[in-house]
C-alpha cells in the first residue's frame, strides 16, 4: 500500500538535515540574524565628549554597506578647515553674510551665514574655521550656499563664535573626533536623505574649556 505522504526530494531532504543541525547547535536562521536598521540609527554611539582632531594619515580599508552604516553618524560628514577669503553682506537679507571660502579645492565655496549680529565683516575676513562640505546646495535669499560654517552658541544663542581647527590644521584638511575611526563620509544626498547632520547636532557640545566635542 503507498503512502499518501508526497515522496521528498533530495533537496528537500538535504534542507531538513541542515535545519535539525542548525537547532542542535543552537544556530540563528537567517530571520533572526536579520539587521535592524532603525534601532541601529536610534541606538547611543557611545561616549561623546570625543574632541575634533586632526586627520591621521593612516589609510582605512574600504568598508562594506553594513560597516558604513554602523559607524558613528558624526563620521558620516565630511568636516574640512577652510579659510573665509572674501566676505559681503546679503543684498536681501539683514541677518546673512555672504562668504567665498577656501576649503582646499579647485574652487573656493560660496557660502551664506546668519551671523551679521555677530561679526563684522572685518573679523570675518581670513577667519580660519571648519564647514561641513558634503551638504547639499541650499538657497538661502536667493543666494546658493554650499556648505555650512559650524558655530558654538550659548543657550541664549546671545553669543555665537566660529569652531576653531585644532591647531597645526592645514586648509582642506578634514577632521576627526577623537576616539572614533577616521571619517568616512557619505554623498551629500544620503546626508539629506538619512538626517545625518540633525543627527549629529543634537550631541555636539563644547567643554568648559571651549573644545568642541561630540
Amino acid at each position: 500500500m503507498s503512502s499518501s505522504e508526497p515522496k521528498k526530494s533530495a533537496i528537500d531532504l538535504i534542507n531538513e538535515a541542515i535545519a535539525d543541525l542548525e537547532s542542535k547547535l543552537g544556530l540563528l536562521s537567517s530571520e533572526g540574524s536579520s539587521y535592524n536598521q532603525q534601532e541601529s540609527d536610534n541606538a547611543p554611539q557611545g561616549s561623546h565628549e570625543r574632541p575634533i582632531s586632526r586627520q591621521s594619515d593612516v589609510a582605512t580599508p574600504k568598508k562594506t554597506d553594513l560597516q558604513q552604516e554602523e559607524l558613528a553618524a558624526i563620521c558620516k560628514l565630511e568636516i574640512k578647515v577652510g579659510k573665509i577669503i572674501k566676505v559681503w553682506v546679503h543684498p536681501e537679507a539683514d541677518k546673512l553674510y555672504c562668504e567665498e571660502i577656501d576649503v582646499g579645492e579647485e574652487s573656493s565655496r560660496s557660502i551664506a551665514s546668519g551671523l551679521r549680529a555677530h561679526y563684522t565683516e572685518e573679523q570675518m575676513l581670513g577667519k580660519h574655521l571648519l564647514v561641513v562640505t558634503n551638504l547639499k546646495p541650499r538657497k538661502l535669499a536667493g543666494f546658493v550656499s554650499n556648505g555650512m560654517v559650524l558655530c558654538a552658541a550659548d543657550d541664549e544663542r546671545a553669543a555665537v563664535e566660529f569652531i576653531e581647527p585644532p591647531e597645526g590644521a592645514k586648509i582642506g584638511e578634514i577632521v576627526h573626533f577623537e576616539g572614533l575611526p577616521k571619517p568616512e563620509p557619505t554623498t551629500a544626498s544620503q546626508v539629506e536623505k538619512k538626517k545625518i547632520f540633525q543627527q549629529c547636532a543634537v550631541d555636539m557640545r563644547t567643554t568648559e574649556d571651549f573644545v568642541a566635542t561630540w
